[in-house]
Protein backbone atom coordinates (compact mmCIF):
# COMPACT_ATOMS: atom_id res chain seq x y z
CA UNK A 1 0.00 0.00 0.00
CA UNK A 2 2.66 2.54 0.76
CA UNK A 3 4.23 1.32 -2.26
CA UNK A 4 1.18 2.53 -4.65
CA UNK A 5 0.20 5.51 -2.69
CA UNK A 6 4.11 6.97 -3.56
CA UNK A 7 3.76 5.79 -6.89
CA UNK A 8 0.56 7.53 -7.54
CA UNK A 9 1.64 10.96 -5.68
CA UNK A 10 4.87 11.04 -8.05
CA UNK A 11 2.65 10.27 -10.76
CA UNK A 12 0.72 13.47 -9.89
CA UNK A 13 3.94 15.43 -9.14
CA UNK A 14 6.74 14.89 -11.53
CA UNK A 15 3.81 14.72 -14.53
CA UNK A 16 2.53 18.10 -13.22
CA UNK A 17 6.11 20.03 -12.53
CA UNK A 18 8.44 18.67 -13.87
CA UNK A 19 6.44 17.31 -17.64
CA UNK A 20 4.29 20.26 -17.59
CA UNK A 21 1.21 17.99 -17.90
CA UNK A 22 -2.06 19.87 -16.88
CA UNK A 23 -3.19 19.35 -13.21
CA UNK A 24 -6.29 17.53 -14.28
CA UNK A 25 -4.66 14.64 -16.90
CA UNK A 26 -1.45 14.42 -14.29
CA UNK A 27 -4.12 14.19 -11.78
CA UNK A 28 -6.43 11.56 -13.59
CA UNK A 29 -3.03 9.61 -14.07
CA UNK A 30 -2.87 9.11 -10.39
CA UNK A 31 -5.92 8.27 -9.62
CA UNK A 32 -6.05 5.67 -12.60
CA UNK A 33 -2.64 4.27 -10.66
CA UNK A 34 -4.75 3.87 -7.36
CA UNK A 35 -7.80 2.26 -9.10
CA UNK A 36 -5.96 -0.28 -11.35
CA UNK A 37 -3.75 -1.38 -8.18
CA UNK A 38 -6.43 -2.21 -6.17
CA UNK A 39 -5.23 -5.30 -4.16
CA UNK A 40 -9.13 -7.23 -4.25
CA UNK A 41 -7.53 -9.56 -6.74
CA UNK A 42 -4.45 -10.29 -3.92
CA UNK A 43 -7.10 -9.95 -0.60
CA UNK A 44 -9.49 -12.96 -3.18
CA UNK A 45 -5.97 -15.10 -4.05
CA UNK A 46 -6.09 -17.26 -0.62
CA UNK A 47 -9.78 -17.55 0.79
CA UNK A 48 -11.11 -18.44 -2.76
CA UNK A 49 -8.56 -21.52 -3.21
CA UNK A 50 -9.31 -22.73 0.09
CA UNK A 51 -12.89 -22.31 0.42
CA UNK A 52 -12.80 -24.29 -3.47
CA UNK A 53 -10.27 -26.85 -1.39
CA UNK A 54 -11.92 -27.80 1.68
CA UNK A 55 -15.67 -27.83 -0.49
CA UNK A 56 -13.61 -30.32 -3.01
CA UNK A 57 -12.26 -32.44 0.04
CA UNK A 58 -15.99 -32.32 1.95
CA UNK A 59 -17.71 -33.33 -1.22
CA UNK A 60 -15.09 -36.26 -0.91
CA UNK A 61 -15.57 -37.12 2.16
CA UNK A 62 -12.79 -35.59 3.95
CA UNK A 63 -12.89 -32.98 6.82
CA UNK A 64 -10.52 -30.40 6.86
CA UNK A 65 -10.34 -28.10 9.62
CA UNK A 66 -9.69 -24.87 8.64
CA UNK A 67 -7.45 -23.59 5.62
CA UNK A 68 -4.20 -23.29 7.30
CA UNK A 69 -4.30 -26.91 7.46
CA UNK A 70 -4.65 -27.16 3.59
CA UNK A 71 -1.20 -25.33 3.58
CA UNK A 72 0.30 -27.42 6.19
CA UNK A 73 -0.57 -30.81 3.97
CA UNK A 74 1.17 -29.26 1.35
CA UNK A 75 4.55 -29.44 3.10
CA UNK A 76 4.20 -32.71 4.61
CA UNK A 77 6.86 -34.82 4.01
CA UNK A 78 6.50 -37.71 6.78
CA UNK A 79 3.68 -39.47 7.40
CA UNK A 80 2.90 -41.83 10.00
CA UNK A 81 0.36 -44.64 11.18
CA UNK A 82 -1.03 -46.42 13.50
CA UNK A 83 -1.43 -49.82 13.33
CA UNK A 84 -3.99 -50.94 15.27
CA UNK A 85 -7.73 -49.67 13.38
CA UNK A 86 -5.61 -47.69 10.84
CA UNK A 87 -3.82 -49.83 8.93
CA UNK A 88 -5.77 -53.00 9.95
CA UNK A 89 -9.60 -53.45 10.76
CA UNK A 90 -9.41 -53.19 14.14
CA UNK A 91 -11.84 -56.46 14.39
CA UNK A 92 -9.61 -58.75 16.08
CA UNK A 93 -10.30 -62.59 15.98
CA UNK A 94 -9.40 -64.62 19.18
CA UNK A 95 -7.35 -67.76 17.71
CA UNK A 96 -6.54 -69.02 20.81
CA UNK A 97 -7.94 -69.31 24.44
CA UNK A 98 -6.16 -71.02 27.14
CA UNK A 99 -7.13 -71.00 30.43
CA UNK A 100 -4.80 -72.16 32.86
CA UNK A 101 -5.29 -76.20 34.43
CA UNK A 102 -8.17 -76.16 36.88
CA UNK A 103 -9.54 -72.08 35.91
CA UNK A 104 -13.03 -72.08 34.70
CA UNK A 105 -13.06 -70.98 31.21
CA UNK A 106 -16.67 -69.62 30.96
CA UNK A 107 -15.96 -68.08 34.16
CA UNK A 108 -12.64 -66.12 32.81
CA UNK A 109 -14.40 -65.34 29.93
CA UNK A 110 -17.30 -63.82 31.42
CA UNK A 111 -14.89 -61.78 33.69
CA UNK A 112 -12.87 -60.65 30.65
CA UNK A 113 -16.14 -59.14 28.71
CA UNK A 114 -17.02 -57.12 31.89
CA UNK A 115 -14.16 -55.43 32.29
CA UNK A 116 -13.40 -54.90 29.04
CA UNK A 117 -16.74 -53.39 27.95
CA UNK A 118 -15.12 -50.23 29.99
CA UNK A 119 -12.47 -49.77 27.28
CA UNK A 120 -12.71 -48.36 24.03
CA UNK A 121 -9.80 -49.98 22.76
CA UNK A 122 -10.26 -51.96 19.37
CA UNK A 123 -9.22 -55.23 21.27
CA UNK A 124 -11.40 -54.73 24.25
CA UNK A 125 -13.96 -54.28 21.55
CA UNK A 126 -13.35 -57.41 19.74
CA UNK A 127 -12.67 -59.19 23.15
CA UNK A 128 -16.46 -58.23 23.88
CA UNK A 129 -17.79 -59.68 20.68
CA UNK A 130 -16.22 -62.83 21.09
CA UNK A 131 -17.01 -63.47 24.24
CA UNK A 132 -20.46 -61.88 24.74
CA UNK A 133 -22.27 -65.02 24.46
CA UNK A 134 -20.95 -66.22 28.09
CA UNK A 135 -22.04 -62.69 29.72
CA UNK A 136 -23.47 -62.49 33.20
CA UNK A 137 -23.24 -59.24 35.00
CA UNK A 138 -20.51 -58.65 37.82
CA UNK A 139 -19.89 -56.29 39.98
CA UNK A 140 -16.99 -54.34 39.63
CA UNK A 141 -14.87 -51.71 41.02
CA UNK A 142 -11.65 -49.72 41.05
CA UNK A 143 -11.64 -50.26 37.29
CA UNK A 144 -7.91 -48.80 35.98
CA UNK A 145 -6.71 -48.60 32.44
CA UNK A 146 -3.20 -47.77 31.86
CA UNK A 147 -3.34 -47.06 28.08
CA UNK A 148 -1.79 -49.08 25.70
CA UNK A 149 -0.58 -52.02 28.81
CA UNK A 150 -3.52 -53.10 30.61
CA UNK A 151 -6.81 -52.29 32.10
CA UNK A 152 -8.03 -54.15 35.45
CA UNK A 153 -10.76 -54.19 38.48
CA UNK A 154 -11.45 -55.73 41.74
CA UNK A 155 -14.57 -58.60 41.73
CA UNK A 156 -15.47 -60.11 45.10
CA UNK A 157 -12.42 -58.62 46.64
CA UNK A 158 -10.07 -59.86 44.12
CA UNK A 159 -8.26 -58.10 41.23
CA UNK A 160 -7.90 -59.08 37.73
CA UNK A 161 -5.96 -57.36 35.41
CA UNK A 162 -5.68 -57.80 31.47
CA UNK A 163 -2.90 -56.74 29.49
CA UNK A 164 0.07 -57.17 27.25
CA UNK A 165 3.12 -58.75 27.72
CA UNK A 166 3.95 -55.63 29.54
CA UNK A 167 2.24 -57.06 32.87
CA UNK A 168 3.86 -60.13 32.41
CA UNK A 169 7.03 -61.61 31.16
CA UNK A 170 6.91 -65.49 29.96
CA UNK A 171 8.85 -67.42 27.99
CA UNK A 172 6.10 -68.75 25.50
CA UNK A 173 4.82 -65.97 23.44
CA UNK A 174 1.42 -64.92 23.74
CA UNK A 175 -0.86 -61.37 22.66
CA UNK A 176 -2.75 -61.00 26.28
CA UNK A 177 -2.32 -62.79 29.56
CA UNK A 178 -5.04 -62.49 32.36
CA UNK A 179 -4.25 -62.34 35.86
CA UNK A 180 -5.91 -63.05 39.00
CA UNK A 181 -4.01 -60.92 41.88
CA UNK A 182 -0.92 -61.23 39.75
CA UNK A 183 -1.14 -64.64 39.42
CA UNK A 184 -1.83 -65.90 35.84
CA UNK A 185 -5.00 -67.57 34.80
CA UNK A 186 -5.74 -67.50 31.15
CA UNK A 187 -3.61 -66.44 27.82
CA UNK A 188 -5.39 -65.42 24.72
CA UNK A 189 -3.85 -65.08 21.12
CA UNK A 190 -6.16 -62.50 18.57
CA UNK A 191 -5.61 -62.10 14.85
CA UNK A 192 -5.77 -58.60 12.80
CA UNK A 193 -5.91 -58.30 9.19
CA UNK A 194 -4.82 -55.60 7.14
CA UNK A 195 -7.92 -53.50 5.20
CA UNK A 196 -8.73 -53.49 1.82
CA UNK A 197 -6.20 -51.60 -0.71
CA UNK A 198 -3.83 -50.75 2.11
CA UNK A 199 -0.84 -51.84 0.22
CA UNK A 200 -2.02 -50.05 -2.97
CA UNK A 201 -2.49 -46.75 -0.65
CA UNK A 202 1.20 -47.33 1.23
CA UNK A 203 2.46 -47.93 -2.25
CA UNK A 204 1.00 -44.82 -4.07
CA UNK A 205 2.37 -42.57 -1.13
CA UNK A 206 5.84 -43.79 -1.41
CA UNK A 207 5.84 -43.31 -5.38
CA UNK A 208 5.01 -39.48 -4.53
CA UNK A 209 7.81 -38.98 -2.39
CA UNK A 210 6.44 -39.76 1.23
CA UNK A 211 8.24 -41.11 3.87
CA UNK A 212 6.51 -43.54 5.83
CA UNK A 213 6.86 -44.90 9.37
CA UNK A 214 5.07 -47.21 11.60
CA UNK A 215 4.32 -46.60 15.41
CA UNK A 216 2.62 -48.83 16.88
CA UNK A 217 2.22 -50.53 20.51
CA UNK A 218 1.73 -53.95 19.25
CA UNK A 219 4.49 -56.56 19.76
CA UNK A 220 7.66 -56.14 17.99
CA UNK A 221 7.14 -59.43 15.65
CA UNK A 222 3.33 -58.34 14.40
CA UNK A 223 4.39 -54.66 13.30
CA UNK A 224 7.52 -56.15 11.62
CA UNK A 225 5.13 -58.37 9.70
CA UNK A 226 2.59 -55.81 8.81
CA UNK A 227 6.20 -53.34 7.70
CA UNK A 228 7.71 -56.01 5.58
CA UNK A 229 4.14 -56.62 3.51
CA UNK A 230 3.91 -52.68 2.80
CA UNK A 231 7.44 -51.44 2.60
CA UNK A 232 7.58 -49.25 5.30
CA UNK A 233 11.05 -49.22 6.09
CA UNK A 234 10.77 -47.67 9.85
CA UNK A 235 9.18 -49.31 12.26
CA UNK A 236 8.41 -48.43 16.13
CA UNK A 237 6.79 -50.99 17.49
CA UNK A 238 5.66 -51.71 21.41
CA UNK A 239 4.92 -47.98 21.93
CA UNK A 240 3.40 -46.04 25.11
CA UNK A 241 1.53 -43.31 24.44
CA UNK A 242 4.36 -41.19 26.15
CA UNK A 243 6.28 -43.17 23.44
CA UNK A 244 4.76 -42.10 20.54
CA UNK A 245 4.70 -38.39 21.68
CA UNK A 246 8.25 -38.41 21.95
CA UNK A 247 9.14 -40.09 18.35
CA UNK A 248 6.50 -37.62 16.93
CA UNK A 249 8.22 -34.76 18.31
CA UNK A 250 11.57 -35.94 16.99
CA UNK A 251 10.35 -36.76 13.42
CA UNK A 252 8.37 -33.06 13.38
CA UNK A 253 12.00 -31.72 14.41
CA UNK A 254 13.03 -33.19 11.13
CA UNK A 255 10.53 -32.92 8.60
CA UNK A 256 6.76 -31.78 8.53
CA UNK A 257 4.99 -34.83 9.80
CA UNK A 258 1.84 -36.07 9.45
CA UNK A 259 0.15 -39.13 11.74
CA UNK A 260 -2.84 -41.01 11.19
CA UNK A 261 -4.34 -42.67 14.02
CA UNK A 262 -7.68 -43.74 15.43
CA UNK A 263 -7.36 -44.55 19.14
CA UNK A 264 -7.11 -42.57 22.48
CA UNK A 265 -3.65 -43.83 22.54
CA UNK A 266 -3.17 -41.98 19.46
CA UNK A 267 -5.04 -38.61 20.34
CA UNK A 268 -1.84 -37.07 22.35
CA UNK A 269 0.44 -37.85 19.19
CA UNK A 270 -2.08 -36.43 16.47
CA UNK A 271 -2.00 -33.16 18.56
CA UNK A 272 1.84 -32.99 18.28
CA UNK A 273 2.06 -33.95 15.12
CA UNK A 274 2.34 -31.04 12.27
CA UNK A 275 -1.24 -32.36 10.86
CA UNK A 276 -3.20 -34.96 12.69
CA UNK A 277 -5.25 -37.24 10.90
CA UNK A 278 -7.94 -39.10 12.14
CA UNK A 279 -11.04 -41.94 10.63
CA UNK A 280 -14.25 -41.06 10.97
CA UNK A 281 -14.92 -44.04 13.52
CA UNK A 282 -12.27 -43.10 15.69
CA UNK A 283 -13.06 -42.13 19.28
CA UNK A 284 -14.04 -39.25 19.82
CA UNK A 285 -10.81 -37.82 21.60
CA UNK A 286 -8.42 -38.54 18.29
CA UNK A 287 -11.28 -36.59 16.43
CA UNK A 288 -11.08 -33.44 18.63
CA UNK A 289 -7.14 -34.05 18.38
CA UNK A 290 -6.83 -34.12 14.88
CA UNK A 291 -7.07 -31.43 11.71
CA UNK A 292 -8.37 -33.84 9.19
CA UNK A 293 -11.16 -36.92 9.57
CA UNK A 294 -11.90 -39.05 6.56
CA UNK A 295 -14.73 -40.69 6.54
CA UNK A 296 -14.85 -43.80 4.85
CA UNK A 297 -13.92 -46.04 7.62
CA UNK A 298 -13.19 -49.20 5.24
CA UNK A 299 -10.37 -48.32 3.69
CA UNK A 300 -6.84 -45.28 3.40
CA UNK A 301 -7.93 -44.91 -0.40
CA UNK A 302 -8.67 -41.08 0.68
CA UNK A 303 -5.13 -40.59 2.10
CA UNK A 304 -3.74 -39.81 -1.16
CA UNK A 305 -6.42 -38.15 -1.79
CA UNK A 306 -6.60 -35.39 0.68
CA UNK A 307 -2.56 -35.16 0.49
CA UNK A 308 -3.03 -34.20 -3.50
CA UNK A 309 -6.10 -31.58 -2.58
CA UNK A 310 -3.44 -29.97 -0.06
CA UNK A 311 -0.52 -29.37 -2.53
CA UNK A 312 -2.94 -28.11 -5.45
CA UNK A 313 -4.95 -25.62 -2.66
CA UNK A 314 -1.24 -24.03 -2.14
CA UNK A 315 -0.48 -24.32 -5.74
CA UNK A 316 -3.61 -22.19 -7.01
CA UNK A 317 -3.23 -20.07 -4.40
CA UNK A 318 0.79 -19.72 -5.76
CA UNK A 319 -1.13 -18.96 -8.99
CA UNK A 320 -3.76 -16.32 -8.10
CA UNK A 321 -1.14 -14.58 -6.03
CA UNK A 322 1.42 -14.71 -9.55
CA UNK A 323 -1.49 -13.20 -11.65
CA UNK A 324 -2.96 -10.94 -9.10
CA UNK A 325 0.68 -9.07 -8.57
CA UNK A 326 1.65 -9.49 -12.31
CA UNK A 327 -1.73 -7.82 -13.30
CA UNK A 328 -0.21 -4.80 -11.03
CA UNK A 329 2.95 -4.97 -12.44
CA UNK A 330 1.86 -4.28 -16.12
CA UNK A 331 -1.19 -2.33 -15.46
CA UNK A 332 0.65 0.21 -13.18
CA UNK A 333 3.19 1.35 -15.35
CA UNK A 334 0.59 1.66 -18.18
CA UNK A 335 -1.70 4.27 -15.89
CA UNK A 336 1.49 6.53 -14.88
CA UNK A 337 1.94 7.00 -18.91
CA UNK A 338 -1.52 7.99 -18.80
CA UNK A 339 -2.69 5.46 -21.68
CA UNK A 340 -5.44 4.28 -18.89
CA UNK A 341 -8.31 6.34 -17.81
CA UNK A 342 -9.38 5.49 -14.62
CA UNK A 343 -12.88 4.42 -15.81
CA UNK A 344 -11.33 1.71 -18.15
CA UNK A 345 -8.64 0.83 -14.93
CA UNK A 346 -11.80 0.12 -13.06
CA UNK A 347 -13.21 -2.34 -15.50
CA UNK A 348 -9.37 -4.32 -15.89
CA UNK A 349 -9.24 -4.12 -12.18
CA UNK A 350 -12.96 -6.31 -12.00
CA UNK A 351 -11.37 -8.38 -14.73
CA UNK A 352 -8.15 -9.39 -12.47
CA UNK A 353 -10.64 -10.52 -9.97
CA UNK A 354 -12.53 -12.64 -12.33
CA UNK A 355 -9.27 -14.30 -13.06
CA UNK A 356 -8.62 -15.30 -10.02
CA UNK A 357 -11.81 -16.59 -8.88
CA UNK A 358 -11.82 -18.41 -11.64
CA UNK A 359 -8.61 -19.74 -11.39
CA UNK A 360 -9.76 -21.04 -7.66
CA UNK A 361 -13.44 -22.28 -9.29
CA UNK A 362 -10.87 -24.58 -11.34
CA UNK A 363 -9.71 -26.38 -8.67
CA UNK A 364 -13.02 -27.74 -8.09
CA UNK A 365 -12.96 -29.85 -11.52
CA UNK A 366 -9.34 -30.28 -12.05
CA UNK A 367 -7.79 -33.91 -12.14
CA UNK A 368 -5.47 -34.13 -9.65
CA UNK A 369 -4.59 -37.50 -9.84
Amino acid sequence: VPVVLTISLATFFIGHYFFNIEMQDAFLRSIAVLVISCPCAMGLATPTAVMVGIGRAAKNGILIKGGDTLEKLASIKNIVFDKTGTLTTGKFIVSEFTALSGKEENNIKNIIYNIEQHSSHPIAKSLCNAFKENYSPLKLSGITEDKGKSISAKIENNTYTIGSSKIYSSDIQHDLFVLKNNELIATLNINDELKINTDSVISTLHERGYITTLLSGDKKEKCNNISTKLGIKTTFSEQLPIDKIEKIESLVNVNKTAMVGDGINDAPALAKATIGISLGNATEIAIQSADVVLLNNEDLSQLPETMQIGKHTLLTIKQNLFWAFAYNIVAIPIAVMGLLNPMWGALFMAFSDVIVIGNSIRLRYKKIF
